[in-house]
């Protein structure tokens, strides 16, 4: 009997010694957690997308509270935890609450380019494809599709569509910009979520060549440039490029644009309307109009076209009487 709890009582006694020297060193060499890491943790998103440039939220808080590196690196966050950082930490920051999402600058699916040929084998991600003679569509720097962007999404924003491009939920994106750098055509860009006027074309080529590619490619005829009556739009490259902070959303680009490669997706449309007792007819309005919607003469009440109105609202800036008022309505996106 000895011989059998004998074994059993040796393997208990250094079951028992080894938790209790463990016990030991956890306490003897236990590393002290500043409590304003905890703190700065606690309200940092938690998502680890790495966007600040450190090893997931915990090497973030680390570096805020024991170093002293800026608080405004937390593009998930946003403002609201700039300003709950800045209380613990007891500095002032300020961030724009203008949100940035992930936006596909490609209209290139199966309906507007066509497959150069089918790729076999072991060849199943962009950047595999983009390797094997710049991908499988027939426009050079059209998106892949093959969804590298979804894979490093830490929220699960983008789906893969069977058309050949992806989609984006701007919603659910927490701006951490991963699928930016992880795309090798480069079609996805990091833009401020409320600007709805996009070039959705990625390519370089000369107009000839770009529209042989894609149907609904940027030729940079420069048509959507003398149209922008704000100078928002300059084209270089082979390519219109929309300045986010000059676009007023008239949608002038979006009409002129031959080839449909600058979209709108605007939710409200708006007109303008003169408030007849206001107005003291000193055309300032109908100078500034950039497609002619208001008419009158001088010292007379003036008018304005709705069918003509973009909803600008340059008139409005230019009208020191107080003499114009915007309507707005909403639209359905077709």
């Amino acid at each position: 009997m000895n011989a059998i709890l004998m074994p059993a009582g040796i393997l208990g006694a250094t079951g028992l010694l080894m938790g209790l020297f463990l016990a030991f060193a956890s306490k003897k060499f236990e590393v002290e957690v500043d409590p304003k890491v905890e703190e700065v943790l606690g309200v940092l998103p938690g998502v680890n997308c790495g966007a600040c440039g450190f090893p997931g939220c915990a090497g973030y808080a680390e570096a805020i509270a024991l170093n002293g590196v800026e608080i405004t690196f937390c593009a998930p966050g946003g403002a609201d935890v700039v300003k709950k950082i800045g209380g613990i930490m007891g500095v002032n920051a300020t961030v724009s609450n203008d949100k940035k999402v992930a936006k596909l600058l490609c209209q290139g699916d199966c309906t507007h380019t066509q497959k150069k040929y089918e790729y076999d084998g072991s060849l199943t991600t962009c950047a595999s494809l983009a390797l094997y003679s710049g991908g499988d569509k027939t426009c050079h720097h059209a998106c892949i599709g093959h969804g590298d962007c979804s894979l490093v999404c830490p929220v699960n924003a983008i789906t893969v569509l069977e058309t050949g491009l992806i989609s984006i939920d701007e919603d659910v994106c927490i701006s951490c910009g991963k699928c930016v750098a992880q795309c090798p055509k480069k079609v996805l860009a990091m833009l401020p979520q409320k600007k709805k006027v996009l070039v959705k074309c990625s390519s370089r080529e000369k107009g000839p060549l770009a529209r042989k590619a894609c149907t609904t490619a940027c030729i940079a005829c420069g048509m959507c440039e003398k149209a922008c009556p704000v100078g928002a739009i300059v084209i270089e490259n082979n390519l219109a490029k929309i300045d986010s902070d000059k676009c007023i959303e008239c949608g002038l680009c979006v009409k002129k644009c031959p080839t449909k490669a600058i979209k709108s997706y605007v939710t409200e449309e708006k007109k303008a309307e003169i408030i007849p007792e206001n107005c003291i007819g000193c055309t300032a309005c109908a100078r500034v109009c950039p497609v002619g919607a208001i008419t009158g003469a001088i010292k007379e009440k003036h008018v304005v076209d709705p069918e003509k109105c973009v909803g600008c609202e340059l008139c409005l800036g230019k009208c020191k009487f107080k003499a114009i008022k915007i309507n707005k309505k909403s639209i359905v996106l077709s």
